[in-house]
């Protein structure tokens, strides 16, 4: 007898085990709070690591069709010094195939595929042990049971307090998100400075990062240490104050880095918030989480990858194991996340400090340490 099994969160984590579930022909429900696929932008671009997300669309049959969209030309990176001196200008292998981009909208229409997803159904609530299995309540009034659930619904997850009493802390470090668009024809020379791939400067407690994204797309994202509510006197949803509050920020930088801040259009505040580096929790049988919900760590490439590699694990776990093995599955999957998600919370955690820190050579330092010249 198949278990009843749902997913909560339609992103990275939560679709790559739906999509190995139903690679396996074991049906899972996928539940998800947006009203549509595209209810909200996607996000930006994710490289995806050969060992971690590569690995996962291969368990989920999608690795040819994932090359098709993908840029390894997107790998290169190109640093300066605050006076717009280049520090690196590192390009890739025309076969590096290590951590090649692809926008987030495109993995996510990739993954989705087939799946039958069932939108506008937003989670209050996960109750373990109910007579029939775990309840799920529904924001609409709605109840439903399951035999296992699994929460992939990110920093501020609803199915995490099900198995953990532990919230995300803020880090000290808030990012302030932009964009360009047809950049190549709009801004050739800030096209040109970005490249194929990303371009970073780092200052004293902060940075200003470029992304290159399809399409003539590029985010700008602005790093800075502050207080949480270093808003408190901002709108915003005034574009004009916050770009003036940024451009005082980074008064003195290289004019082509501030041109980013000048030319972009709406800002996104987005404050980086963490979990405990080593978050694990006492084993609720019927409940388990992926991705940020479990261990939501600082943007520096592993977050995406773990989930996707996680949801992968998992279902191909739960697709060959019998009804009755499924509690020791989970735990044994449990283990290995606890175990791989630490080691990178650790790695990116202190990466954070070192990126956005009173010592930016800190940064280049850790530039060279993961991406040798």
């Amino acid at each position: 007898m198949r278990r009843r099994i749902a997913v909560v969160g339609s992103g990275p984590a939560g679709l790559s085990l739906a999509r190995v579930l139903h690679r396996h022909d074991h049906p899972v429900a996928v539940l998800e709070r947006d009203p549509a696929p595209d209810a909200r932008p996607p996000g930006g671009t994710l490289d995806l690591q050969e060992e971690l997300g590569q690995l996962a669309l291969d368990k989920a049959g999608l690795l040819a069709e994932f090359w098709a969209l993908a840029r390894p030309e997107g790998q290169a990176m190109r640093i300066l010094d605050t006076d717009g001196t280049v520090l690196r200008d590192w390009q890739p292998h025309p076969d590096d195939t290590a951590n090649p981009e692809i926008d987030r909208g495109q993995l996510r229409d990739l993954l989705l595929g087939p799946l039958d997803v069932r939108w506008g159904q937003g989670v209050t609530q996960v109750v373990p042990g109910a007579r029939d299995g775990v309840l799920v309540h529904f924001a609409d009034g709605r109840q439903e049971t399951f035999d296992l659930v699994v929460g992939a619904d990110g920093a501020w997850s609803r199915v995490r307090r099900a198995v953990s009493s532990v919230t995300p802390h803020y880090t000290g470090v808030t990012l302030v998100e932009t964009s360009l668009d047809d950049v190549d024809t709009r801004h050739p020379d800030l096209a040109r400075l970005v490249g194929h791939g990303s371009l970073a400067v780092y200052g004293v407690n902060r940075a200003l990062v470029a992304q290159r994204n399809s399409g003539g797309h590029v985010k700008v994202y602005a790093q800075f240490r502050a207080p949480l509510d270093w808003h408190r006197n901002l709108d915003l949803a005034d574009a004009e104050a916050v770009r003036s509050r940024l451009l005082a920020l980074f008064e003195g930088w290289t004019a082509p880095a501030l041109a980013l801040l000048r030319h972009g259009t709406a800002f996104v505040h987005r404050p980086l918030h963490v979990l405990p580096v080593a978050h694990t929790w006492t084993h609720v049988p019927g409940v388990t989480l992926l991705g940020d919900a479990a261990h939501l760590m600082p943007p520096l490439g592993a977050g995406a990858n773990l989930a996707m590699l996680e949801g992968a694990e998992l279902a191909e776990s739960l697709a060959t194991a019998g009804p009755a093995d499924m509690d020791e599955v989970v735990r044994v999957f449990e283990d290995k996340m606890w175990a791989r998600a630490g080691r990178w919370a650790q790695f990116t955690t202190a990466g954070l400090e070192r990126l956005v820190g009173p010592d930016p050579a800190e940064a280049l330092a850790l530039f060279d340490q993961v991406q040798p010249s």
